[in-house]
């Protein structure tokens, strides 16, 4: 890019689009740092209660402006063009969602480690975790109307939506009214390790921060117990477990 440029109308069609998805990146980024600031001020309570608030505006304003300038209509408050997708695109929409996300991350931890080492690496991954996870457990329970106090049901219902139970296995097995066990019997990140010959990624400590403050964002009651993650020895049938109660 010519370094004497100063304004966008400068600019030729390619910088042009460029910047349009600079933009939409810098939008992403902001919506996230409001979020961690509110949470960081007034506690991840009032936080997801004012992101509720906030996403349901935000998205309206935002998809209109996107589907008057891409040329895409909405219906039901989501693309047409999607509501049309056969249900099996739309699952596998949702796969390539999920494995996007999971890149995502992966290429986060990869940033910081490489510049870093694993430790500070590892040391992010977690303290991520514990803002990620009950975000998105607020999210499912929004999405499936879940009540305040769901119960081991609802927790049951609400590992089945995220973002990973479609691209890894997990199974489930209920221990009575009051417990059941999860099971992640095929973790991508994992599994490709295995595959290339290396150790387990010792995932516990973030483990123990993510499926607790899931589990209490579902409903506060309930006690979560590690059963075993790596680095512990697990079966071949999983590789990390975890046994909740009311």
């Amino acid at each position: 890019m010519d370094k004497a440029t100063e304004r966008p109308d400068e600019l030729g069609r390619e910088e042009l689009a460029r910047l349009a998805v600079d933009f939409l990146h810098r939008t992403v980024v902001h919506h996230t740092l409001w979020f961690r600031e509110v949470e960081h001020q007034m506690g991840m309570a009032k936080a997801l209660e004012i992101l509720g608030a906030a996403w349901e505006k935000s998205y309206a304003v935002q998809m209109k402006r996107l589907s008057e300038a891409f040329g895409f209509e909405m219906e039901k408050g989501v693309p047409k063009a999607l509501l049309a997708l056969p249900r099996e695109e739309l699952l596998r929409l949702l796969g390539d969602l999920g494995r996007n996300w999971l890149a995502g991350d992966g290429i986060w931890f990869q940033a910081v480690e490489e510049r870093d080492g694993i430790w500070d690496a590892k040391r992010c991954n977690d303290s991520c975790w514990a803002r990620f996870s009950p975000v998105e457990a607020w999210s499912i329970k929004r999405f499936l109307g879940l009540p305040e106090m769901a119960g081991l049901p609802g927790l049951k219902r609400a590992l089945g939506f995220r973002l990973y139970a479609g691209i890894n296995v997990q199974t489930i097995r209920e221990e009575g009214p009051e417990g059941l066990v999860f099971m992640m019997n095929d973790c991508r990140v994992q599994a490709a390790r295995k595959r290339k010959g290396l150790a387990d990624y010792p995932c516990k400590s973030g483990g123990l921060v993510e499926y607790r403050s899931f589990a209490e964002t579902i409903d506060p009651r309930i006690r979560t117990e590690c059963i075993a993650c790596p680095p512990d020895d697990h079966p071949e049938q999983w590789f990390c477990a975890w046994r909740f109660t009311i």
